[in-house]
């Protein structure tokens, strides 16, 4: 017997709202790759600037304040570079502590030292994070690729998270530079161990320029990856195939079940 027309119609309108329904899954994961992704970019950014090569194009770049009490720009790069190395190994504070000058003094003071190893502890544990971070988006993809365009989505809602984030921080450091670099050693060090004078080599090493370069080159990292990410994933248009099923133009993923 063949079932009521009403019964029929309803049934075939809750298969179609049952295949256009939206899977939940891959929204709350584009919500937290959105949120997640100007810290991964921000970490490689760092990475990519706390390296020797950021050292040279500083010390040798033209306009570089040099240094007033003896170093040549060689032995900033000689100097620099065991700080910068120390912050990505597993040394202990004998790395820089046990550097001697040629006058037999002592590169770095006691404190320098210490405080060289409370960066280098927020330094790896920013690393660690990108790591968890990076494995975090593996896995997300490999968990959502056949939700056609999803992984494409959560990344460019992040890259536009990132630019907005980046913009907004660039307008704090432009109005005041000298505070944004107090308040952000704040977060991070005990007041007074982060202080020095101008014949500490710290200092010497690293000027206020050198910060100023350093934050506006992790700025500018930062901020081209999240446009080239946004340029990638941009969303494209929908449009319907020949039988008036709509087909997602967007992202790389594979395909499947529109999301």
């Amino acid at each position: 017997m063949r079932p009521p027309a009403e019964d029929v119609e309803r049934r075939r309108a809750e298969r179609e709202a049952a295949a256009r329904a939206k899977p939940v899954a891959p929204r709350v994961t584009q919500v937290f790759m959105a949120m997640l992704l100007p810290f991964l970019i921000l970490i490689g950014a760092v990475r990519a600037v706390a390296s020797p090569v950021f050292l040279w194009a500083e010390y040798f770049r033209p306009g570089f304040p040099g240094d007033g009490y003896g170093f040549s720009s060689e032995d900033r790069l000689t100097y620099g570079s065991y700080a910068v190395d120390y912050l990505a190994n597993f040394a202990s504070p004998r790395y820089l502590g046990d550097l001697v000058l040629a006058s037999g003094e002592k590169l770095f003071s006691e404190r320098e030292v210490a405080h060289m190893a409370d960066v280098k502890l927020v330094v790896l544990s920013a690393y660690g994070a990108g790591a968890a971070l990076l494995v975090f988006f593996v896995v997300v993809y490999l968990a959502i690729r056949r939700t056609r365009g999803a992984f494409a989505r959560g990344l460019f809602a992040g890259s536009l998270v990132t630019v907005f984030l980046v913009v907004a921080l660039a307008v704090l450091g432009l109005l005041g530079w000298q505070q944004f670099f107090t308040e952000f050693h704040r977060i991070f060090f005990a007041d007074g161990t982060w202080t020095f004078s101008l014949e500490d080599t710290l200092i010497r090493l690293f000027p206020g320029q050198f910060w100023i370069d350093a934050a506006l080159a992790i700025a500018v990292l930062t901020f081209v990856t999240a446009v080239l990410i946004a340029v990638f994933t941009w969303p494209r248009r929908v449009r319907e195939d020949d039988g008036g099923t709509a087909l997602e133009e967007s992202g790389s993923d594979e395909a499947g079940p529109a999301a």
